[in-house]
């Protein structure tokens, strides 16, 4: 049987911007500076010590090993990016410091990986805050996930920056899910191809998740786990209670709670799913009851296990360093902490180092709402999908602030508000703004869908060119400047690297052109059916009057 064109069109189109997406996140892996994201030395530093047989320390009593060391040293951490938010006069400019060769770089091997135990009865208290890593408050998942990657490709044994290419690359690969399955969430509540797309193309808006996913940190596998919850809820909500479906609810869950705390807050939205879904009142606490279960042997266990042990959730990584201060208030909490949140959300680059500009932020935050509301309001059927996908990123939100709180009151400062912590809600963001385009824009959403994708295309650009100025392009630089030392700090040559960024130009373009197809065929497709259903209509007509 002759495939349908308008699907062939979707098939191609799903394709090409889900390619997009992984080649954003391959040129952010390349295009950070070593170490350039948050708490990244650690995060490697936790892979190299489960791939050397060092084990899962208590937490606040892991340190950084000789090889994390010589590697922050040889890429400069010590150093402010030249678009850094403000300049600090007490340390030196990147820029200052030039690259170390290729053959000079610093290889890791069993001799240096691991640090030597923290001796009996002493505490990391006294010690400098980087020799610390606070990694081990988190579950291993990850990090063993990462271990074994080292291992099975044979870098554990190799040059420092092969081996963050490599595990960036890992968490480019987790990105994977998130397009697909927010596209077929979109299309299971929707009906709607072009909606589809735009969804799947939802994480392009977000530079910060391209640079996120393409360096080493736990909240890829989280990002992915939050992708499979959200479409799983988006089935159970079309009223899949089978079994099956629970099971792997709740092996999602487990899989998320054991790599990071975040995912607990995505049981609102689970239980939202089951008590909205159609079915008897017996089979949907059934899944609910079955999808929990699992979720705790999973990984949920060792949440239990903290509070049972060591009388909290999470257990502090790093002692508190700060000193007391005096908070200003609820009201400059809230708006210091929502403008830090919602920035480093969509654009807050390094380590919090470069801060796009605040309306494009606020822009963007604003749309999603505005779409959401449109969602609710104007489409009755998508009314309970988007108030149950809303409720992960709002728990998150939430919960990410009112942790910020105590320490707050305690030393007037703001700490732990990054937006990194919502990317379990991605896909629920690009499902709801997909499900509110088609409210607003109803059957021109096919027209519409190349012009959205073609501008999450520039949001993509826009973010990448500004990471690009910010991490290698100073005042008196010119941009062969810059390409020249980012081509020498990075483990890729010259040439590749321009190859890369051609590719992801003719992907992107190939993308745009292949969303307008489906509008067109689409098009064509009602156009031819319109007269034949006109004519089948006569043909009944004469028939029964004859």
């Amino acid at each position: 049987m002759r495939d349908d064109p308008a699907e062939v069109a979707y098939r191609r189109g799903l394709a090409l911007i889900t390619a997009l997406v992984m080649l954003t996140g391959v040129l952010w892996a390349v295009l950070a500076p070593p170490f350039r994201a948050p708490d990244e030395p650690q995060h490697v530093n936790s892979v190299l010590r489960l791939a050397y047989g060092g084990g899962w320390p208590a937490a606040g009593e892991a340190l950084v090993g000789p090889a994390v060391d010589a590697a922050r040293e040889q890429a400069a951490l010590d150093t402010d990016l030249p678009g850094r938010h403000y300049d600090r006069v007490d340390v030196p400019p990147f820029l200052a410091v030039p690259p170390v060769p290729d053959r000079d770089r610093f290889v890791v091997d069993a001799g240096n990986a691991l640090a030597d135990p923290l001796p009996a009865g002493t505490s990391t208290r006294h010690l400098p805050e980087d020799a610390v890593d606070q990694m081990t408050q988190h579950p291993p998942l990850y990090y063993a996930l990462a271990a074994v990657v080292l291992r099975g490709t044979g870098l554990a044994e190799a040059r420092w920056d092969h081996q963050l290419l490599a595990l960036r690359l890992l968490d480019v690969a987790l990105l994977l899910p998130v397009p697909l399955l927010a596209a077929a969430a979109a299309r299971r509540l929707s009906g709607s191809r072009p909606a589809a797309l735009v969804a799947a193309s939802f994480t392009l808006f977000v530079p910060q998740a391209g640079h996120i996913m393409g360096s080493v940190t736990n909240d890829a596998l989280v990002t992915a786990s939050g992708a499979v919850i959200t479409y799983l809820c988006v089935v159970v909500l079309g009223g899949d209670l089978r079994a099956r479906t629970a099971v792997w609810l709740g092996i999602a869950l487990g899989v998320g709670l054991l790599t990071k705390v975040m995912v607990v807050f995505a049981l609102p939205m689970v239980v939202a799913a089951y008590l909205m879904a159609p079915g008897s009142r017996a089979a949907r606490l059934r899944g609910t009851v079955l999808a929990g279960a699992v979720a705790l042997v999973a990984g949920g266990w060792w949440w239990v296990r903290n509070l049972l042990v060591l009388g909290t959730v999470q257990p502090v990584g790093i002692p508190d360093r700060f000193a007391d201060g005096e908070p200003a208030g609820l009201w400059h909490f809230l708006r210091t902490g929502v403008t830090q949140l919602t920035r480093s959300f969509f654009g807050n680059f390094g380590w919090l180092e470069l801060r796009i500009p605040d309306g494009f932020f606020w822009t963007a935050s604003v749309t999603i709402g505005a779409l959401a509301v449109i969602a609710m309001v104007r489409t009755a059927s998508a009314r309970r999908a988007v108030g149950m996908l809303l409720l992960l990123p709002a728990a998150l939100w939430l919960a990410v602030l009112v942790n910020a709180w105590p320490g707050y009151q305690e030393t007037g400062l703001i700490i732990a508000v990054q937006g990194r912590y919502m990317f379990a809600g991605l896909t629920a963001f690009s499902v709801t703004t997909a499900l509110g385009a088609v409210a607003l824009l109803g059957s021109r959403t096919g027209r519409a869908a190349p012009w959205i994708v073609g501008a999450a295309c520039a949001a993509a650009a826009s973010g990448l060119a500004f990471g690009f100025w910010g991490f290698y392009q100073g005042p008196t630089s010119t941009v062969a400047d810059a390409a020249a030392r980012w081509a020498a700090w990075s483990p890729l040559t010259g040439p590749q690297l321009a190859a890369l960024v051609s590719v992801l130009a003719l992907v992107a373009a190939a993308a745009v052109l292949a969303c307008g197809l489906l509008a067109r065929t689409t098009v064509l497709a009602e156009t031819t059916a319109a007269p034949q259903a006109r004519a089948a209509t006569t043909a009944a007509g004469t028939g029964s009057s004859g």
